[in-house]
């Protein structure tokens, strides 16, 4: 159930014992107190909330500050692909997505916020993640972050960018060599919130987290998939384009495990471009059957085919650049024959 205070910010959930299992939340006192503290007069009403369809998300104009452009450095992933060790790290990841996952619908039990104010969010994200050449698991990352951050906390729709901004700072200060600094965020949101807010923001953050930042995201498990059993770099950046289709829709996705949802971005891409599905290294490497793939993979299927028409087109308009050879103006077939 939850406990919301109208003058409150975020608030606690308090889920029954049985809603407990595998999921870590840790909120103690202290926290609860810092809670109260954090909202103050400066609540932003519904109206000045960024996250509205008919304005666009506030983004930087001016070029001057970038993180310096390593060239797809999310890509390389030597340590988790080693030939040796590839095994024994994918089992451990696999044991982690469990443990680090937010809660699949959680989106119920939050008062004031939708699945939709989340996908505008998300695809804002995807705006910062580009303008500051942010790399593309730093996006997967922030995302973590947030949904688990929601699992816990009722937030009241003023304060959903703030908890947004703050994990996508959090998720660059972990992965980024250069990381943009704290006035660039504050920036990009055209001044919404103040520096002192993000920074309190960013520290409640990692408290009902737990400190736990290091977390398998769909990326991770898909590059670990095209390095096991390589396809070509059409199939390989449909397959990106796909995966991050996917961090848009809290409902279906969030049911799905991040190494499910990567194997289904890898099977939909390979068809399209390869008519091939699941092979069978791959079916070996992770347990998983293409059958046991099917149910999020027609998910999927339909998010590419309703893409065009989706009011959020940042995903897409990335994946029209040259670099990643245009292929959000790919189509998967209309149909797949899946049993």
């Amino acid at each position: 159930m939850i406990s919301a205070a109208s003058k409150q910010g975020f608030t606690i959930y308090i889920d029954e014992p049985e809603q407990k299992e595998n999921y870590n939340c840790q909120v103690d006192e202290e926290l609860e107190s810092s809670l109260c503290e954090l909202d103050t007069s400066a609540m932003t009403s519904s109206v000045h909330l960024l996250l509205d369809l008919s304005t666009a998300s506030p983004m930087l104009v001016d070029t001057s500050f970038q993180s310096h452009p390593v060239e797809q450095m999310g890509d390389v992933i030597t340590l988790m692909t080693v030939g040796e060790y590839a095994d024994d790290i994918h089992q451990y990841l696999r044991e982690a997505e469990i443990k680090y996952r937010p809660k699949p619908h959680y989106m119920r039990k939050q008062p004031d916020i939708t699945s939709g104010m989340r996908a505008i969010l998300v695809d804002w994200l995807v705006e910062v993640g580009e303008e500051y050449k942010l790399q593309t698991e730093t996006l997967y990352l922030a995302v973590n972050y947030l949904d688990r951050f929601l699992s816990c906390m009722s937030v009241l729709r003023g304060k959903l960018q703030l908890v947004g901004t703050a994990a996508i700072l959090l998720a660059a200060k972990y992965e980024e060599i250069y990381p943009p600094e704290v006035d660039e965020f504050v920036y990009i949101t055209d001044d919404t919130y103040t520096k002192r807010q993000l920074l309190r923001m960013e520290h409640l953050l990692l408290k009902v987290l737990a400190f736990d930042l290091t977390v398998p995201t769909i990326n991770q498990f898909l590059l670990q998939y095209i390095q096991r059993h390589g396809v070509c770099i059409r199939t390989k950046n449909f397959a990106k384009y796909l995966a991050e289709l996917s961090l848009l829709e809290a409902d279906p996705f969030l049911k799905y495990l991040p190494s499910q949802t990567a194997a289904a971005a890898y099977c939909l891409a390979n068809y399209t471009v390869n008519r091939s599905f699941w092979p069978e290294t791959l079916a070996a490497f992770t347990g998983y059957s293409l059958s046991e793939i099917v149910p999020c993979l027609t998910d999927l299927h339909k998010a590419c085919l309703d893409a065009p028409r989706c009011q959020l087109q940042a995903i897409k308009e990335k994946y029209k650049h040259s670099k990643y050879l245009q292929v959000s103006l790919l189509e998967p077939p209309a149909v797949l024959p899946l049993q």
